[in-house]
């Protein structure tokens, strides 16, 4: 083996080294201006839009499904656990439309434990109703809900990723 070739080899650790210490400081400054994203002013605002949104849908979406309740003589046990997680989620839900318009006027969210907590009491409570509800159509409904629902964070997660990336993240290692 010639002294080159020596060298060589020796340098292709430290170059390894190197391109993983450079691959590490653009993720975690990726991360870090991601992070930063919420306190910018569109991002703010699109934030307060989809959270509007987002409270609005899950409103209408559960009055939509307790109106099948309203004309049953008897309920089943997901009936009955589908009305109760509506019943808490539906008011929270108006109270956090309203909270939100006021953020959305102000540019800024509150930080008020009370309303962090009435989010997500009235977040999982609508999700309970939902998967409740289907699984009292048929369990596969259900399963099938909340599968796709966790499948949904997911996706939703992934494509913010992308969107709000400088550039799409490499997919093949580069040749040394």
């Amino acid at each position: 083996m010639s002294d080159d070739s020596e060298q060589k080899h020796a340098r292709i650790p430290g170059e390894a080294k190197r391109r993983a210490r450079e691959a590490e400081a653009r993720a975690s400054a990726d991360a870090e201006r991601i992070a930063a994203l919420p306190e910018t002013g569109d991002m703010k605002e699109e934030m307060l839009r989809q959270i509007g949104v987002m409270y609005g849908g899950l409103i209408a979406i559960a009055v939509v499904m307790v109106q099948g309740f309203l004309e049953a003589s008897s309920l089943d046990l997901p009936a009955r656990i589908g009305t109760i997680a509506f019943a808490v989620a539906i008011p929270l839900l108006a109270a956090l439309v309203l909270v939100n318009r006021q953020e959305a006027f102000r540019g800024r969210r509150t930080t008020s434990v009370s309303v962090t907590l009435g989010r997500v009491i009235a977040q999982l409570a609508a999700f309970v109703g939902l998967v409740a509800t289907f699984w009292g159509i048929t369990w596969v409904a259900g399963v099938g809900f909340l599968v796709a629902s966790l499948v949904a964070v997911g996706v939703h997660s992934a494509g913010f990723w992308r969107v709000e990336s400088p550039s799409p993240p490499a997919t093949t290692a580069q040749p040394l």
